[in-house]
């Protein structure tokens, strides 16, 4: 190799380190620059930054949830986890469990082979009340730590469990009322952001006011329309007719019908919200918002309204009743057709307290299927009642033009159609109310939040619904039924519809047994549903000698609690 060329591969290896040297030291003043810019410059915003990491909201314990007389159905309860950690040990295991076994209640030597484990962090005890934590604070031992937590109670244990529902703070997971007024329950006033350590201790600053941060921030109570004695004779009277007759399900709901007020609403199965982590998932669903089943002879108080309504009969109409009548392959009959094989012309009176099939699928037959169609659509048929709680199903009601003759017949006595427990109280409190019907509601609102909450919709003429409430009351006055109550005229009609197969068409063995009715008759204070699932045992089952027992027993409490003025008698 040449001396020249030589040289030029020195010059080059020479170039390339300056160029390495410009390199660094540019890369060097770049870093000083954004330094200078990130401490200096614009520290305000990264110390902003990262004081928001550190920041939290303070301790939130959910309002209560009261009954409409002020009993408590749902509260926190705050306890407290007891922990030593063994890096702060001023004691030997034998001392401290000396010192703390008086106050966490345990057996000294069983505590002192607890604390004696070697794990850096040991827990002593779960669940300790308040006030055993305050004492233990004041003992100001360093090796104890005390780990806050939030527990939801429920004092009632079973009552109204499916009302209330049930709220897991840990996965912040919610059922009922708990879940529907989740931010009123969780609403505090001046709820001021404090910033933690890494261990969760507040880091107090120049303006931390030590008494708001330290004090736990409660959220609004949430009052229900529930009446607590109204609720412990609906889950008395219904748990007493399941066990007598073995069903599978029932329930019970009280509403005023002039103000949508759930007074009582009992579902079974039932559980305890307080253990509501064991409870088999049947026992934790409402079913009288989500299950649907065809209501059966309760809803022949609609038929009659929407004939009356649509000016298809009157009053004083006779309905041709010939006891059977077929609609191509479908044969109607009623109920006691081998005993009274042809009725004849029956008025409105006799249809509903016989409970006529014929008569009933005859005046659905009158109006064209759009016209009955509107009139159970105005009831809230087909539609969700609009209740605040969570779940509720919309029923099924058929657009008109699928219907034909058959479809529209059954309808007429309650097959056409699928409704909720629900949805059947809301329709009939129409009749109980001048025709208006009110969205059923389990929470007390103020004025303007009942302005906003609920709807008055008028489903039929206040001519409409005083006939009607007359004709129901009248059936009931000339029957040997329990709903007969001798003090009180009831509006009302017992029901008794096949169950639906679940897996396949057609129609179980098993019946659903219900009635429904309205007391004082003349001036509706209470509407009571009854329905009770697959009766199995006990007799017949009819809508009269299953659920008319329990709705007897009910009214008459209620009347009692609600001192409702007997009108038996007055005139009218």
């Amino acid at each position: 190799m040449s001396e020249k060329s030589e040289k030029d591969k020195l010059k080059n290896i020479e170039m390339r380190i300056k160029y390495a040297q410009v390199a660094i030291l540019a890369l060097f003043c770049i870093s000083v620059i954004y330094l200078f810019l990130l401490q200096i410059v614009d520290i305000r915003h990264y110390k902003a930054k990262a004081g928001s990491q550190r920041y939290s909201k303070n301790f939130i314990m959910r309002g209560q949830i009261l009954d409409r007389n002020g009993i408590r159905l749902a509260t926190d309860q705050t306890s407290y986890n007891v922990y030593a950690h063994r890096e702060y040990f001023d004691h030997e295991p034998d001392e401290l469990a000396e010192i703390l076994a008086p106050y966490l209640n345990v057996n000294q030597k069983s505590l002192e082979n607890t604390i004696k484990k070697g794990a850096t962090v040991i827990l002593l005890k779960k669940d300790v009340d308040r006030k055993t934590a305050e004492k233990i604070k004041k003992l100001g031992l360093r090796e104890i730590s005390l780990d806050k937590k939030n527990e939801r109670v429920y004092p009632q244990d079973e009552l109204a469990a499916h009302i209330i529902g049930y709220y897991n703070p840990d996965a912040d997971t919610a059922s009922g009322v708990e879940l529907t007024a989740k931010d009123e329950l969780e609403d505090v006033d001046n709820n001021i952001p404090v910033q933690r350590t890494p261990r969760g201790d507040i880091i107090y600053e120049a303006t931390t006011d030590p008494m708001l941060v330290a004090t736990p921030r409660t959220g609004k109570n949430v009052t229900l329309t529930i009446d607590s004695a109204i609720q412990h004779v609906c889950e008395r009277e219904l748990l007493n007719m399941i066990e007598t007759k073995k069903a599978s399900r029932g329930a019970v709901i009280v509403m005023n019908p002039k103000n949508g007020e759930i007074l009582g609403y009992a579902v079974y199965p039932r559980y305890n919200p307080n253990n509501y982590k064991k409870t088999p998932a049947v026992n934790l669903k409402n079913w009288t918002l989500t299950d649907v089943y065809p209501p059966g002879s309760t809803f022949k108080t609609l038929t009659v309204a929407a004939g009356l309504e649509s000016g298809k009969i009157k009053p004083w109409s006779k309905i041709l009743d010939t006891g059977k009548m077929k609609l191509g392959s479908w044969t109607i009959q009623n109920y006691d057709y081998h005993k009274n094989p042809n009725p004849g012309m029956i008025n409105l009176v006799y249809l509903l307290e016989h409970s006529s099939n014929v008569g009933s699928a005859n005046i659905a037959l009158s109006m064209s299927p759009i016209e009955f169609y509107m009139i159970l659509s105005n009831f809230g048929i087909g539609k969700k009642s609009g209740i605040d709680l969570a779940g509720e199903s919309s029923g099924i009601l058929p657009k008109p033009f699928k219907w034909d003759k058959s479809r529209q017949a059954s309808m007429g006595y309650g097959y056409g159609a699928s409704v909720t427990s629900m949805q059947m109280v809301s329709a009939v409190s129409a009749l109980a109310n001048n025709g208006v019907r009110v969205t059923p509601h389990v929470i007390k609102y103020s004025p303007e939040e009942a302005a906003e909450k609920i709807k008055y919709v008028q489903a039929v003429s206040p001519d409409t619904a005083k006939i009607v409430t007359e004709l129901l009351a009248k059936s009931v006055s000339n029957s040997k039924s329990y709903i007969n109550l001798e003090k009180y005229t009831v509006a009302g009609k017992t029901g008794t519809s096949k169950k639906p197969k679940e897996k396949s068409k057609g129609y179980s063995d098993n019946l659903y047994a219900s009635v429904i009715g309205y007391l004082p008759a003349h001036n509706p204070q209470i509407l009571i549903y009854v329905v009770i699932d697959s009766a199995s045992t006990g007799g017949p089952v009819w809508g009269n000698t299953v659920a008319a027992p329990v709705f007897k027993e009910v009214a008459l409490q209620c009347a009692r609690i609600l001192n409702i003025p007997p009108d038996k008698n007055v005139v009218e």
